[in-house]
Parts: structure tokens; sequence; C-alpha cells
């Protein structure tokens, strides 16, 4: 294999491994307890899209510390089972987070006017000044896309998840690649298909917000499904890792 062959080659794996490795079941878990915050189907995008250059952050840096410095990766081996437990804790804590918005929600009265005409209706209580500070505006309609914003949660979540699981198995790969720059194009990739991958996953998931709205039961029914499946599935890694169980069987 020549030079360029190989190098495209590295760019096309880097990709194809991305968009692979968005659709983890821990990475959907945990998105799966912030995408229905907007009741916005497209608007999933952008908190992909944050997940996803959270997630590349980390993995960006850690490979070109491995590509400069061949044999490091063992190193970084030894330790992936900490930063596998702390996505653990962080799917839990995420979990929780869950129940315990929808344990502290309150619901208030709201009246407006239309045409001299009064109309009173019922929400559940939010926040303004957090929905501002994410970029989310007024409005929650199925097909609102709404300016880019930036999700810090998102972000986060990423960059926790970049550092652990199967992301080792992409930085063992770069040590094979015909060349420095091929190995930072292939990281490069690889984030771009995270990002994109995610963007469609967390798209999907919005739909059965979006399709439900602020109707309390069905809301509540399909929160409650994300933060059960969190939670689980962090206590299961964790005790996997710790206890060497098998109950992650993936």
């Amino acid at each position: 294999m020549d030079v360029e062959t190989g190098f495209l080659a590295a760019l096309a794996l880097g990709f194809l491994l991305g968009l692979k490795h968005a659709t983890d079941a821990d990475h959907v878990v945990a998105v799966s307890t912030i995408v229905g915050e907007d009741r916005n189907v497209w608007r999933g995008l952008w908190v992909g899209g944050a997940w996803g250059l959270g997630h590349t952050t980390p993995l960006m840096i850690l490979g070109v510390v491995i590509l400069a410095f061949r044999g490091l990766l063992d190193g970084y081996e030894s330790v992936a089972h900490v930063f596998e437990f702390g996505v653990g804790v962080m799917m839990v804590l995420l979990g929780v987070q869950v129940f315990w918005n929808l344990a502290r929600g309150r619901l208030h009265v709201h009246q407006h006017s239309h045409d001299s005409v009064h109309h009173v209706h019922i929400h559940g209580s939010h926040d303004p000044a957090a929905e501002a500070e994410a970029g989310v505006e007024s409005g929650h309609g199925f097909f609102h896309l709404g300016r880019p914003f930036f999700r810090v949660k998102s972000y986060s979540i990423g960059v926790v998840h970049g550092l652990a699981g199967s992301a080792a198995v992409m930085l063992v790969l770069l040590q094979t690649l015909p060349s420095f720059w091929a190995g930072i194009g292939y990281l490069v990739l690889f984030g771009v298909g995270t990002v994109l991958s995610m963007g469609i996953i967390t798209v999907l998931l919005g739909v059965p917000f979006a399709l439900v709205g602020n109707k309390g039961a069905a809301n509540l029914a399909i929160s409650a499904v994300a933060g059960s499946a969190s939670v689980l599935f962090g206590a299961a890694l964790m005790s996997d890792i710790s206890l060497g169980t098998t109950l992650v069987p993936f």
C-alpha cells in the first residue's frame, strides 16, 4: 500500500469508526437523559453536536500525544478502567437528575389575553434563565430548528465518554497508520463521524418527546424510562469494572 492510499484509507476508517462509535449503548442512554429537555426534534442536532465535540476533544489531545510519543498507549490502557468507572458514575448521576427534576416539578398558572379574551393555562415549571443560557427559544415546535447553541452539559458528558470505552480501540489503531499526518486525519474524521452520527441519534431520540409535548403522563413516562435506563446501565457498568460481573454483555 503506497502512502497516498494509506492516507485515504486512514481517513475513511476514521470516519466510519466515528459513525459507529456514537451508537455505543452507553452513549445513547446518557444522551437520552438530556435530549428531552427542549421537547423539539431538530434541536437534538445541537445537543448531539456538543456531545460529539466533547467526545472528540480528549481523544484529539491523547491521540496527538500517542502519535508524537509512540508507546504511551500502554500507560493509558492501564488506567482506562478508571475512566470507564467514571462513566458509570456519571450515568447514575444523570439518571438521578432526571428523577430529581421530575420530583421538583411544579405547576403554575399562566394568564394571557387574545382579542380581549382572557385565557388561563397550567404549565410545568421552567427556568427562563437556563433556557436563555442554552440558547433555547420560546416554543417547542416539532420542526423548529432554532438558532445553533452550545450545550455545556452535553459537551461535558462527551468529554467523560471520550476518555473511556471503545475509544481505546480507536487509539490502538493509531499506531498502525503510515504517518503522523495520516493519524491526524484519522482523528479529525473520527470526530466528524462521531458528531454527525450523534446528531442523527439525538434527532431520533427527540421524536417521542416532541410528539408528547407537555402532556404530563406521557412525558413523565418517557423521562422515567430514560432516567431508569441510565441508572441501571451505570450501576451495571460500575459492577462489571469493580466486582468483575458481566451485567453489560457488550
